[in-house]
């Protein structure tokens, strides 16, 4: 049976519907934003697999190419392997919903989103959040939905609810707030240097606009929502906890102050095997379930101590960041480089300039763009000190690279400014703890090692929570065990002056704008903590590039003239390229770059296309040659393919009857550009060169004076006297 239901969102009608399509699965929604549709399906198995004891979800966001009225790329002519925004909607789908089923459900669970429609100005990752809250909610899975998603801008202080593409341009502020009625699940985004107040602004005017989409969904659940199917939690043994905590407790809270990560790790396992072996036959075939049972004591002891003692497993407070080693420059031949060291998380970070030609093509479905700069995050096994293969980057790569990307492009120079193509790639040496942030400090470091002219270091802080009962602890710089057994993580990047990057996952039932407001402030002195550090190895951008790095000599000459600087069939510039060894791009509006680690190469390439492309300048002089008389005077052609007239009246001080009684096709002369008019046509003198006659001898002489006296001059065919700027990058 088909329903719908639908509210006004900034002018524009979003609606969820169901009962039409896919009605096979066990949930299944389009969702409708102005012509942005997306459905959503939500299917699990019946009966979980015997010895699972892990919840096998797998979220996958797919955006097909018809949605656009595309026709894919590549031999196949058919969607390939996700590309990044499908692995980050993806992600941004499973961190909000994961919490939200009942612990111990392992039924195999699939929830599929595709964009059937797009209309180029409302993103559809939105609707895929909110649909598959829906689709969970109408189904038998059992959920503890709904919630709902939207984005928030901010353009001239104001904030808007899912902003338009056209709009995000404008905006200083781009996140995205999942929410519950009472709670706050998820937050992605960043800002442009956002202050933590309007941040908490923000994310709390997310939460207020989410409300209403909360509403059509437990109004579209009520009229066609199916009963939840049956599910018994696992039942908990008191007397095996009871008999754990006898034989364990005491050693497992001993090895809990064990501050180093693979010896705690390792006292902690001896713990358990010991405890297994002591049990002996009375649990036997229960394993799943004594694993359970000691890791709730591990976990429940950690807090305490955190709670009550503000004791964190290495001893540090609340507050404390774990020690910070800083090397920069230390790979001779990179253009930049960094290794950031905190604690037992290491991350050495490259930074490597290239030119447009370096450039990643994307191909979304509103549009085909290039990337120039690029962040790539690699979490090698040995890194955890585990044995796995290599393959493809993970999902969980592909999201920290692009949060660190995020906190980082926010203080890179515009372009125009800057025209390398720049990458940078974190590898992940050692980690416990917040990788992603420890690649936002040593990628800020590797990009001023570089000479990049970045406008501000940034640094990046991971935050976490223990509440128990009213009881709150916000903890700076948390270790991996710390996030794992925590009720909420939190991820700060930014400057100084604001934050640049942040990503929040919330495991409990609600925060209060008190404790946001409290663990957005100790991460900004935490964070200033950190830059302060990193300012101490680096303070600023070195005011030079690497030796090994391209140089760019920039210019611009008149789009108009592009054609005779690429020549036939590419002919000019590439006998350019190849006499020089540079390497030369051209854009649409006449900027030209020149790359070369070869200064001398570089200029001489410089003058050869000034040479070519150079513009005529009013009151300038130039030496050129006569390329035709007429009765009114003579042309002359001062630059390459550009001529300009001479009126027999400017052919000299005394009255000229002929031309040619003065020059002559092929002449060499010097001349001054007296106009050049709307249309481009130039008037030339050349009595503006020659002396003024003091009496009739001197006219005389003048006259018959030939007109080769100017050959002498420096300048020749060609080239001028005015010199076109150009700057080194």
């Amino acid at each position: 049976m088909r329903k719908r239901v639908e509210i006004e969102i900034a002018e524009r009608i979003f609606s969820i519907e169901t009962g039409r399509m896919a009605r096979q699965a066990d949930g299944a929604v389009l969702v409708q934003y102005g012509d942005t549709i997306v459905l959503v399906t939500a299917v699990a198995e019946k009966v979980p697999r015997e010895g699972r004891d892990f919840f096998p979800l797998v979220v996958d966001y797919q955006e097909m190419t018809y949605a656009a009225g595309k026709i894919p790329g590549g031999f196949f002519k058919r969607e390939g392997r996700p590309n990044e925004k499908e692995i980050l909607t993806s992600r941004f789908i499973d961190r909000p919903i994961r919490p939200l089923f009942p612990k111990g459900y392992m039924c195999e669970t699939q929830i599929i989103g595709t964009v059937l429609s797009v209309d180029q100005e409302n993103d559809p990752d939105i609707l895929a959040i909110t649909g598959t809250s829906a689709a969970l909610s109408l189904s038998d899975i059992p959920w503890s939905g709904p919630i709902g998603g939207v984005r928030v801008g901010r353009v001239d202080s104001r904030f808007i609810c899912n902003p338009t593409y056209s709009q995000l341009k404008d905006s200083d502020i781009n996140l995205i707030v999942v929410g519950s009625r009472d709670a706050i699940v998820m937050v992605e985004g960043g800002g442009l240097e956002t202050p933590e107040p309007v941040l908490a602004d923000a994310i709390m005017f997310g939460h207020q606009a989410l409300q209403q989409i909360l509403d059509i969904q437990d109004q579209l659940t009520a009229a066609a929502g199916k009963p939840k199917r049956a599910f018994d939690p696992p039942t908990v043994d008191a007397e095996l906890e009871r008999r754990l905590r006898e034989l364990c407790e005491n050693d497992v809270q001993i090895a809990l102050t064990i501050s180093d990560k693979r010896e705690r790790s390792n006292r902690i396992q001896e713990i358990f095997d010991g405890t297994m072996e002591r049990l002996g036959e009375e649990f036997s075939g229960r394993e799943m379930e004594v694993t359970d049972s000691f890791d709730k004591i591990v976990k429940t002891l950690m807090r305490s101590a955190i709670v009550h003692e503000k004791r964190r497993i290495d001893g540090r407070g609340p507050k404390d960041i774990r020690s910070i080693d800083i090397q920069v420059n230390h790979l001779p031949r990179t253009h930049g480089s960094a290794l950031f060291t905190r604690g037992e998380t290491q991350a050495m970070v490259v930074t490597t300039l290239g030119t447009t030609a370096d450039e990643q093509r994307v191909d979304t479905l509103t549009e085909d763009t290039t990337k120039s700069f690029m962040l790539h995050y690699k979490f090698p096994p040995f890194c955890v000190g585990e044995v796995k293969m290599l393959r493809s980057p993970s999902r969980r790569e592909i999201g920290h690279g692009a949060l660190a990307e995020r906190a980082l492009a926010a203080v890179l120079p515009p372009e125009e400014d800057f025209p390398y193509t720049l990458r940078v790639v974190s590898e992940i040496l050692e980690s416990n703890g917040s990788s992603s942030m420890a690649t936002v400090c040593g990628g800020s470091l590797a990009l001023m090692d570089a000479g990049v002219p970045v406008r501000s270091a940034v640094a990046g802080i991971a935050m976490g929570l223990i509440k128990e009962g009213e009881k709150v602890v916000i903890l700076s710089d948390i270790l991996g065990d710390e996030d794992h057994l925590g009720d909420m993580d939190f991820k700060v990047a930014g400057t100084s002056n604001g934050v640049t990057a942040f990503q929040m996952d919330v495991k409990i039932t609600g925060i209060t704008r008190e404790i946001l407001e409290q663990a957005l402030e100790q991460a900004r002195e935490g964070r200033m903590y950190i830059l302060d550090q990193m300012n101490k190895v680096l303070e600023r951008p070195r005011s030079e590039l690497s030796v090994y790095a391209p140089r760019i000599l920039s210019m611009q000459i008149n789009p108009d003239r592009i054609r005779d600087l690429i020549g036939p069939a590419g002919k000019v510039i590439r006998g350019i390229v190849s006499e020089t060894g540079v390497k030369i791009e051209v854009e649409d509006d006449g900027r030209v770059n020149i790359f070369s680690s070869d200064a001398e190469a570089a200029q001489k390439a410089v003058e050869f296309v000034k040479a070519l492309t150079a513009e005529a300048q009013v009151g300038d002089i130039y030496h050129g040659k006569v390329k035709k008389i007429v009765d009114f005077g003579a042309f002359v052609e001062i630059l390459p393919g550009i001529e300009g007239l001479i009126h027999i009246s400017h052919l000299d001080h005394r009255r000229v009857q002929r031309v040619s009684d003065v020059l002559n096709e092929g002449d060499e002369v010097d001349v001054k550009v007296l106009d050049i008019d709307p249309a481009g046509k130039i008037r030339l003198s050349r009595k503006e060169l020659l002396p003024q006659p003091h009496d009739s001898g001197d006219r005389k002489n003048h006259a018959s004076q030939d007109h080769r006296r100017s050959s002498h001059r420096d300048h020749r065919s060609g080239h001028h006297r005015h010199h076109n700027g150009h700057d080194e990058r």
